[in-house]
């Protein structure tokens, strides 16, 4: 149990990291025998932590990124960027089409501002893409099919559930039984739905990240999209929040580094 900031975190990362192996440097490609994941990356430090902790465990990935529309589309880049360093698959797979009709929301409305605060707050419900996560997961299925892959993997973790009902373990085990029938039948037999930070919070998965020695300053978090990360918004402050928490330095850069800080 650690205490930090007049708050616990109860993680053993020891557990976490038994018989994981540090990712090859300078983009040195992974194996693609039989052991294949496909990989929701957005490029925000969950996904990209979670590239680089199946790529530790020696899954040869297939990383996809999501363009639905959303005002923060230069979090694609930084997925691209994970993908070159871990010598995996890339696909940006286009679904503006879908993302227009998915309306109402902060992250893909004009018009709609982003809500500053904490992801407590009411008002982050407007962050909501209605079903955001079920089609995401339903292309990674058909990808993962197609290609033979055990696992489609995805970067949930607990401190979503609050705001975002496709994020939580009920909707997982859900999705996962679901996929089981859609799938029956063709591709690999023990295809699954991993997540495997669904019960983490964020600050163990920057613990994690660190292990892994994950470049978090080439992560992007921020709704607004600008040039540097707001430090206004739900997820910078998260993001503040999980650093401080971990005890590892935040190498991000605010536009108000201030704002929501405890220290």
């Amino acid at each position: 149990m650690r205490v930090r900031n007049g708050r616990s975190i109860s993680y053993n990362l020891r557990d976490d990291l038994r018989n994981i192996t540090h990712p090859p440097k300078g983009g040195e490609p992974y194996s693609m025998d039989d052991n294949r994941a496909v990989a929701i990356v957005s490029g925000g430090m969950d996904s990209v932590t979670l590239a680089y902790l199946l790529a530790s465990e020696g899954y040869g990935l297939h990383l996809l990124s999501m363009a639905y529309g959303q005002r923060h589309a230069k979090e694609i880049e930084y997925a691209r960027l994970c993908a070159a360093r871990l010598g995996a698959n890339f696909d940006v797979v286009d679904l503006s089409g879908v993302g227009r009709l998915l309306t109402g929301s902060a992250l893909t409305t004009e018009g709609v501002d982003v809500p500053h605060g904490h992801y407590a707050a009411e008002n982050m419900a407007v962050t909501v893409v209605p079903n955001r996560n079920s089609i995401m997961l339903s292309v990674a299925y058909g990808v993962a099919v197609s290609g033979g892959a055990k696992i489609v993997a995805a970067g949930m973790h607990a401190g979503d559930h609050y705001v975002y009902p496709d994020c939580r373990p009920s909707f997982v085990r859900a999705f996962d039984a679901m996929q089981r029938e859609a799938v029956e039948g063709f591709g690999d037999e023990s295809l699954r739905l991993h997540t495997p930070f669904i019960d983490k919070t964020k600050a163990e998965i920057v613990e994690i990240g660190a292990a892994l020695n994950v470049p978090f300053e080439d992560t992007w978090s921020c709704y607004e999209g600008g040039e540097v990360h707001c430090g206004l918004c739900g997820t910078c402050n998260e993001r503040k929040e999980a650093f401080e928490l971990a005890g590892v330095p935040d190498p991000t850069v605010y536009r108000d580094p201030d704002h929501g800080s405890t220290s």
